[in-house]
Order: C-alpha cells, then structure tokens, then sequence
C-alpha cells in the first residue's frame, strides 16, 4: 500500500497542509517542536483511530477551532482509497471511507495500515503492563478489526461492573449480588475473547521478533516473549477459561468490594520479555532494551504484511538519535524500498547518500513544510 496524498486542517499547529508523497521515503526535517511528530500522529490516527500522544480529540483539534480534520489518498493492490477523519473538540468523530460516512468507526480500521515507531516506545520494555497492552492491542486492531469491536465491549462491561462496585463506596445502594453476577458473566465472556486473541497474536509474533532480535544482537541473545494473563489460559477452550475467570472472580469477591474496582481479567494482563532467561525490564541494559524494541517493530512490520497480503507505512518519529550506529544500520537496511517510510529528524547526518536519493525531503516550520503543496 502506498500513501498518496495527506491533508490537515485545523489538526495540532497546522492550519491548512497537504502534501503529495512522491518517493518510498520520506524524510521530515526541522528542529523539534515545529510540527513533524504531528503530522506523523494524524497518519497513525488514519491506521488505527488512536494516538499514542492522547486520548482526547480536543487536544488534536487546533486551538479556537470547533473541529479539525485528516485527509488521505492511499493507494493499495486493488483499489485506491480516499480517508477522511473529522475530530470535534466537544464531540464525536467522524469517519468517511471513499465518500461513505461510516456509522461505525471499526469499520475504517484496515484501510490504512502502519507501524509506528517512536522514542516513547523505546518505554515499552521498562514500562508498566498498560502500556505493553496498548502495543498489543494496536497490533491485534490491524490484524482483525474486529478485535476493537470486541475491546470495545469489554472494556463497556468493565466500566459498567465498576460502576457497580462503587455504589458500595457511595453508599447510595449497597450493591447488588444479582446483577453483579450478570455483569460478572459479561465480563468473563468477553474477556475470554480478549485474552484468547492476544494469546494467539503474540504467539504468532513472537518467533519473528526472536529472529530479529537473534539477528541484531550478532546470534549473542535469545529473546523470549510471554503473555502473562490475569486469568489463566491453560486450555483453549473458551468455556474451560471462562469457568476460570468466574472462579477468580470469586475469590477476589471480597477485595474488590473493599477496592470498589474490577480485579480480574485482561485490562490486568502483562507481556512479559526475557532475554536468555533474564527479565529484560528489570536487569536488561539499555542497549539490550533498545534491541528488543526495534526487533519487536520489525515484526510487527513482517507479521502485518504476511496477514493484509501487503506492506504497512513505517512511521519512524525520532528514533534514530536513541539508536546507535549499528541499531540505526539493522533498521534502515531492513527497510530498503520495501515499506513506505516516514522519518522525522533533526539532521541528516544518520542518512547515507544511497538514502538521501531515494527521498523526498520536506523540511517542516511552525506547522508548515516548505517543500509539498500548501492549500489555502
């Protein structure tokens, strides 16, 4: 797949940009605070409908502004697709695929697909479990849409449940044992669904990861990547694991009155990584880290492209100045012409002049690039 063309308006400081991708690559230069992670942002908001930066629409709108909006041409194998995402800083999102307002957002999901790798990620191994399940989730959402759907669900049950739980606190109504044992079956049967997804998508990730990781750390180090749920998923049968996740909840009955909050399920989960048997998070270097980042990218890349049959966009925001020398090497070279790439950085020093040829280069200003086409 290949992005053709982006149009920002009233999106974080750009008040009208568009900008026609003429060259696999794409190198965004400018000195920090001037816009490029921006611009990479409104493209991973096109893949997934989510930000790594923020949750809140309103904070992607420009400020004085009521709405702002993302537009794009993507070209993929058997159709040309035309985007469009209209953010409300007090209210709904919009979503327009080819000329149709869709009804649900999910259903923009897989039209555009891309990986991005930014300096936050660099957090993903030493930070905590909420944020190796945000990763997960992102790649799953990719893989089958369908997955939001159901994260969506659960996660309403889960609110629902807790609201439950938190009479208790108000002492408006003690809490209700009838209903909460509907919600508590809701909740196990969803989060089964959630767990056995991500349980089968790491699985398939992780032998790619463990090859690039053996490859960038010259055969040195042997990672291991585990899903750690919060219930046990000793069987594949979705009834044994649900007969599990009521159990647990049983037991943790009496904690989660006392807590007001959901103890158990998958918004408790954990990915955990090991290099040659030693937890990375705790006594990995940061080299080591790092290695394991850009391997567990690069995956993602592969594992993405086996599945939708094509290559996802590469949104490299930053990375290159946390990256050593032969980090930086391993990425670019496994990138070559294969995956349209989007790169932001302050210099062009890191870039060899094979790459700098085969890129079109944009500089980036207080929310405009000097380089593309500017509409009024």
């Amino acid at each position: 797949m290949y992005l053709k063309t982006l149009e920002l308006r009233h999106f974080r400081n750009y008040t009208a940009q568009g900008v026609e991708f003429t060259a696999p690559k794409t190198i965004l230069l400018g000195d920090n605070a001037q816009g490029k992670s921006n611009l990479l942002e409104s493209v991973e908001l096109l893949a997934t409908l989510k930000s790594h930066r923020t949750s809140r629409d309103r904070d992607l709108v420009q400020e004085d502004e009521t709405s702002g909006s993302i537009s794009a041409t993507v070209q993929r194998d058997l159709a040309t697709l035309d985007l469009s995402l209209i953010l409300r800083s007090g209210g709904r999102r919009t979503a327009i695929r080819s000329g149709e307002k869709l009804r649900r957002q999910m259903d923009f999901l897989g039209a555009l697909n891309a990986v991005q790798f930014s300096s936050l990620d660099l957090d993903l191994v030493r930070g905590g479990p909420g944020e190796r399940r945000t990763w997960l989730d992102t790649l799953l959402m990719q893989l089958e849409p369908v997955y939001a759907h159901i994260l969506g669900q659960y996660h309403q049950a889960l609110k629902q449940r807790n609201a439950l739980l938190r009479q208790n606190e108000a002492q408006t109504a003690p809490t209700d044992r009838a209903q909460l044992a509907l919600w508590d079956a809701q909740l196990a049967a969803l989060g089964t669904r959630v767990m056995r997804r991500r349980s089968r998508g790491l699985a398939r990730l992780a032998p790619i990861a463990q090859d690039w990781h053996h490859a960038i750390s010259g055969h040195t180090e042997t990672l291991t990547l585990h899903y750690a749920p919060n219930v046990p998923l000793e069987d594949d049968d979705p009834t044994i694991i649900q007969a599990a996740f009521l159990d647990k909840i049983q037991q943790r009955a009496i904690a989660e009155l006392h807590q007001h909050t959901s103890l158990v399920g998958p918004h408790r989960d954990d990915i955990e990584f090991t290099i040659n048997d030693t937890p990375a998070r705790q006594y990995g270097s940061q080299g080591q880290q790092r290695t394991l980042v850009l391997a567990l990218k690069l995956a993602e890349l592969n594992l993405i492209e086996s599945v939708i049959g094509e290559p996802p966009l590469l949104l490299l925001d930053d990375v290159l100045a946390e990256l050593d020398l032969n980090r930086q090497n391993q990425l670019l070279d496994a990138i070559q012409d294969r995956f349209q790439t989007l790169i932001t950085t302050t210099h062009l020093g890191s870039f060899d002049a094979q790459w700098l040829d085969a890129s079109q280069i944009l500089t980036v200003k207080a929310g405009q690039l000097l380089s593309g086409f500017t509409h009024a």
